[in-house]
């Protein structure tokens, strides 16, 4: 019996590498056996691509796939760059189409679409590397914005990148820190609330755009979901079912899904927001590519509801193979 052969794409030079193997890792061990053949690609910092341990190079592994499970997180992967080249060579591929990505990991694009779409999102300014940072310039901003606030790279994932500000001091730091990560940096104003996430799939259940429950999360030992909290046992505690009254996860579940629409994103993503108690939700950000791994927020909302691993792999994989 033929099984449809998976290519699954982990590693990848991004800050977020070790993320993208654990991510892989968990596609590669519940793929369903009898359906599908996975290949394990792996795709060093340096930009190697790797099929099962050897050196190859990407016509090699296109020309032996069927399909891509795109596993990478961050730059490259989640950024719209490796979706353009699986789009020009014309091979099914999970995850967004390479301008939603792109859009999608730009945070000032995102923003620039919340707002079109009259969703709520913290007020911003930005600053580019090109322009001249200047120690006014600097203290402008400062000046602008309600202590405490953030800055944030413009194009980075996991949380890395982002810094909250409580003094000059540390925001100058923050802004040098930041732009290591990206030429263009955002400035922030901090809401202060309860953190919450909502996963998005495709054709799930029988619905065009099913939601997963809302995971409530709380860092336990950092002022904010960074990556540590992320990604570090007992850092951070994610609830799920949330403790949100019904009417604030109804309002989570119908903006996340107003989110991936409006972002034009596809088969699955996980959307970040910020619940206050007096000025009600705020956008943060999209995920087109969350994590799969242990620690990851989109399992834990899966695994609520009665979902299981083998179960998502093979629904993306069909909506990838349904689009050739």
């Amino acid at each position: 019996m033929y099984r449809i052969r998976v290519a699954v794409l982990r590693g990848g030079p991004s800050n977020e590498y070790d993320v993208s193997l654990g991510t892989g890792a968990t596609v590669l061990h519940n793929l369903p056996s009898d359906i599908y053949e996975p290949q394990d690609i792996f795709i060093s910092r340096d930009g190697i691509w790797h099929r099962n341990g050897l050196t190859t190079n990407i016509h090699n592994i296109f020309s032996h796939t069927d399909v891509i499970w795109n596993a990478l997180h961050g730059y490259y992967g989640e950024d719209g760059k490796l979706a353009h080249i699986l789009e020009r060579h014309k091979i099914p591929f999970t995850g967004s189409g390479s301008l939603s990505s792109a859009i999608s990991m730009n945070k000032l694009m995102t923003k620039d679409v919340f707002k079109k779409n009259k969703i709520k999102t913290p007020e911003h300014k930005v600053i580019d590397s090109k322009d001249k940072v200047s120690p006014d310039l600097l203290k402008e901003l400062f000046r602008s914005f309600t202590l405490p606030f953030v800055v944030k790279s413009i194009s980075s994932g996991s949380s890395v990148g982002v810094y909250i500000v409580k003094d000059f001091n540390s925001f100058e730091k923050s802004v040098n820190d930041a732009f290591k990560h990206s030429d263009t940096v955002m400035i922030e104003e901090y809401i202060a609330g309860r953190e919450a996430t909502v996963g998005v799939i495709d054709g799930f259940r029988n619905q065009d755009i099913y939601t997963l429950p809302a995971v409530e999360i709380r860092p336990l030992k950092s002022t904010f979901f960074d990556y540590d909290a992320k990604y570090t046992p007992g850092m951070s505690e994610e609830i799920v079912p949330s403790t949100f009254d019904y009417n604030t996860k109804i309002e989570l579940e119908n903006m996340a899904r107003e989110i991936h629409k409006a972002l034009g994103l596809r088969h699955y993503s996980r959307i970040d927001f910020i619940v206050t108690p007096r000025r009600g939700i705020f956008a943060l950000e999209a995920n087109t590519l969350p994590g799969l791994t242990e620690a990851s927020l989109l399992p834990k909302a899966l695994y609520a509801v009665g979902g299981t691993m083998p179960e998502f792999l093979h629904h993306v994989l069909q909506l990838a193979l349904e689009e050739k």
